[in-house]
Formats: C-alpha cells, structure tokens, sequence
C-alpha cells in the first residue's frame, strides 16, 4: 500500500524566493521521495482565445487558476497516487500538449503566490508557510526574471506589476499570511529557517519510513 503523501505549502509574493526556497530543500534532502508543484503549472488554459486576450487576462488574480484541478491532482499525491501533471507556457499563456509525472512522493512542496488564500487548498496542507519578503526585492527579483527569463520588456513587465501583480498581493497575497504555520523573512536567505524546515521534513520522512 502507498504511503501517504504530506503536502507543504510555500506561498509569498511574486520574487519573494519560493522557487528558491524548494529547490535548496530538495537538494539538500537528496531524495526522490520529495517532489515539487508550482501553482503555475494550473493557470487555465487559454488556447481558444486570441493571442491579444490572452495577454490582457490578470495572471495574478484566483480566477486565473484552475485550482479545482489542482486540488484534485494534489490530494491524489496525498493518498499516493501518480498524476499527469499540466505544463504551462509562459510565452503563449497556454498549457503545453504534453504533461508530467508526478508521484507518489512522501513529501510533496506546493509553491504558489495564492497557495494559502484558497480554503481548499489550505484545507488539504499539512504545513503551511509563507515568505515574506520586502516588496522592492521582489520587484527587483520579478525583473530580472520576466526579461531574462521570459523575453519581456521593462516596460511590460512594470506595467503588470502596477495594474494587476501588486493589487493582487495586497488584496490576496499578504493577506494570506494569517493562515501559515511558519512565516520565513528575508525569503531564500534565511538559512536558519530553511534549516528548520528540512528538519522537519525530515523527521516526517522518518516517520514515514517507521509506519
């Protein structure tokens, strides 16, 4: 019988370093009995509109996501399941055709920016954490990423970030904050916390393997 799979939520602002944070716990723990979600990966698909629609859709808002889907697929990882997992498209604001194979995993880190502002998915986490991070370091992070990373402009991206990013994360994101069982400052950096958290991810992989 599957072990039953313990969900960690990481959620934050856009920049604030929850990618950063998952990758180091994954490495560090060395193990394939941990996997990661992005909440991106459940942005609707928006292949039947026009390109110009796509683009005016507010990427930072809970109507943007699927997460019906995403809590379906994850509370099957939490009964030990394997998913097919979508894979999203930056540059054409659409699912790819292809998917991922996730699980079964004993521990599975969830990271999104509205990962504890939905009651169903918080619902379903077993911890829950939040990186609060200063806002001009996100921005700056945000940046950098978004032309580097995803073939944007300067002036895109700034535009974004004042019409929808930072709206939404006053408005949905930092609220969130309230329902985290560990809140972690200073983001990716904070090495202290991050080992606090491997140590109890740890020990959930031990008791895992001693049931």
């Amino acid at each position: 019988m599957s072990k039953k799979g313990i969900l960690i939520g990481i959620a934050g602002a856009s920049g604030s370093g929850k990618t950063l944070i998952a990758k180091t716990l994954v490495e560090s723990l060395s193990t394939r009995r941990v996997a990661v979600i992005q909440e991106d990966a459940y942005y609707k698909d928006l292949s039947d509109l026009p390109m110009e629609e796509r683009a005016k859709t507010n990427f930072d808002h809970p109507d943007a996501f699927d997460h019906d889907y995403m809590v379906e697929q994850l509370s099957g990882l939490q009964r030990g399941e394997i998913v097919e997992h979508p894979v999203y498209d930056y540059s054409i604001h659409s699912r790819k055709q292809e998917t991922k194979r996730v699980g079964p995993h004993q521990i599975i880190i969830v990271e999104g920016i509205l990962i504890l502002a939905i009651p169903e998915l918080r619902k379903i986490l077993d911890i829950k954490i939040y990186i609060d991070t200063d806002p001009d370091i996100c921005l700056l992070r945000r940046l950098q990423r978004d032309i580097q990373e995803r073939g944007r402009n300067l002036d895109s991206v700034l535009k974004q970030y004042q019409g929808t990013v930072r709206p939404m994360y006053l408005q949905f994101v930092e609220p969130s904050k309230r329902y985290a069982d560990i809140i972690v400052p200073r983001g990716g950096k904070n090495v202290v916390a991050i080992d606090i958290i491997k140590s109890k991810i740890e020990q959930l992989l031990t008791e895992g393997e001693e049931s």
